[in-house]
């Protein structure tokens, strides 16, 4: 029987189905090129071969988007009918919780299946994009940790779990070994883009953000090729730094050229050029039509409500570009979610209405209304997706609520605390001399 590279069985693949596959593998690894494309060879080599199903059932699985997850449920209603190992039922359970919305049963699942399979790597990834998207830090961390003593660094992977674990490190505040181990998996595998954004993400929490933009330059070749799934991601991260240092115009000129200069239609990277552009905005900057063009690209995602931190950020693209209409829907299709019993219920519920409706009443200059609705997401947003730097887009616009509403207090309180953790960024310190000033400065929204 073939096996992968990692030593685990192949039912029903031939030996140019499971290079295939391995192939398919190296490139989820790393995001880059097209696993989706590699994996559909090795199901057309062997079409039989359980495991390359499984496989793109997660890649559609995890990609947050209606109609990818419509061809997961497909694959799995066929995977049902066959005969399964133990390790591939196993992988179907976790899949059929991930696909019903069970975020939380999925990872678990995957939990159980990493201690008995600890050198399956596709499922330990998978587990791993589980915890981030239902922002689970601990489990970010500690997945790995559970596995890493049972690999050496002679097994192919080793490098792709210290990004892993770089990444859960930073995520759980232990910085320094965070980047340490970060750094030690870009030197074993210089394509990781996720151990590099660990290190970014690390940079970005520490408010060091000339050392930021240096990693992003140093390595810009190894993270910035149009076969670089991650790419956005990680100019948006060199967009965060550049803001922090008071070059915004930096930003936008990264948003046009590398955001959406690619036209992307992918859901995670609207979720970047929304994110973005509502920094910008909350800073000052006039974004002009840019919303508007991003707004259209949300549409063919908003079929359906599967996921609410997609939802809300969509409602932000929404919101710029003055689309009413959508965002009703937007809400609609929150409140129709949040009527169902399964987690992704429980998030359109507790975060994506309140975030949603709080996002637009700031928006629309109703500042205490948006006040009472955000400032409770400030300690429940960890519930559902993105990261620590993600979410900060909460408390940004928060802060910027309260002050332009002058809401004294409330604005001096959280522009202390944002100044305690990151005393040296320009936009932390701008929001400290406006709450300093005889007045707070009242911007339009």
């Amino acid at each position: 029987m073939q096996t992968d590279k990692q030593g685990n069985a192949l039912p029903g693949a031939n030996a140019q189905a499971a290079d295939k596959y391995d192939q398919a593998l190296e490139a989820f690894n790393v995001y880059r090129n097209d696993p989706v494309a590699l994996i559909d060879e090795a199901m057309d080599l062997s079409p039989e071969f359980t495991m390359a199903n499984i496989f793109k059932a997660y890649l559609l699985g995890l990609a947050t988007e209606p109609e990818a997850s419509r061809g997961a449920d497909d694959i799995i209603s066929q995977l049902e009918e066959w005969q399964l190992s133990e390790r591939e039922a196993s992988h179907v359970s976790a899949l059929k919780h991930l696909l019903n919305g069970q975020w939380t049963a999925a990872a678990v699942a995957l939990d159980w299946h990493n201690m008995a399979y600890p050198h399956d790597l596709l499922a330990i990834q998978a587990g791993h994009l589980m915890d981030f998207y239902r922002a689970n830090s601990q489990n970010l961390r500690d997945r790995l940790a559970r596995v890493l003593p049972k690999w050496t660094p002679d097994i192919p992977g080793y490098s792709i779990l210290l990004g892993m674990q770089a990444f859960g490190l930073e995520e759980t505040g232990h910085y320094q070994r965070a980047e340490e181990v970060g750094r030690q998996a870009v030197d074993l595998q210089p394509l990781d883009c996720w151990a590099h954004h660990a290190v970014a993400h690390v940079m970005e929490m520490q408010g060091r953000a000339e050392d930021g933009i240096g990693w992003m330059i140093a390595r810009h070749p190894h993270w910035s090729g149009d076969d670089n799934f991650f790419r956005v991601h990680n100019v948006w991260h060199q967009c965060l730094f550049h803001m922090d240092v008071g070059q915004a115009d930096r930003a936008l000129g990264l948003y046009d050229r590398s955001i959406r200069g690619t036209q992307s239609m992918v859901a995670l990277d609207l979720i970047d050029a929304s994110a973005l552009l509502w920094r910008l905005h909350l800073s000052g900057v006039d974004v002009g039509d840019r919303w508007q063009e991003l707004a259209v690209c949300w549409d063919i995602h908003m079929t359906d409500s599967t996921y609410p931190f997609n939802d809300w950020h969509a409602a932000m693209a929404y919101a710029g570009a003055g689309r009413h209409q959508n965002l009703d829907r937007v809400i609609a299709a929150l409140q129709n979610l949040a009527r169902g019993q399964n987690e992704v219920a429980v998030w359109a519920k507790d975060l994506g209405l309140p975030l949603v409706l709080g996002f637009v009443d700031f928006w629309r200059g109703e500042y205490r209304q948006a006040a009472e609705r955000l400032y409770p997401t400030l300690f429940i947003a960890n519930r559902f997706g993105g990261s620590h730097a993600q979410r900060d887009i909460v408390n940004l616009t928060l802060t910027e609520t309260a002050i332009r509403g002058n809401i004294r207090h409330l604005a001096e309180a959280l522009v202390n605390c944002r100044v305690d953790s990151r005393p040296r960024g320009a936009i932390n310190q701008s929001l400290l001399a406006r709450c300093r000033g005889d007045r707070i400065s009242i911007q339009a929204a």
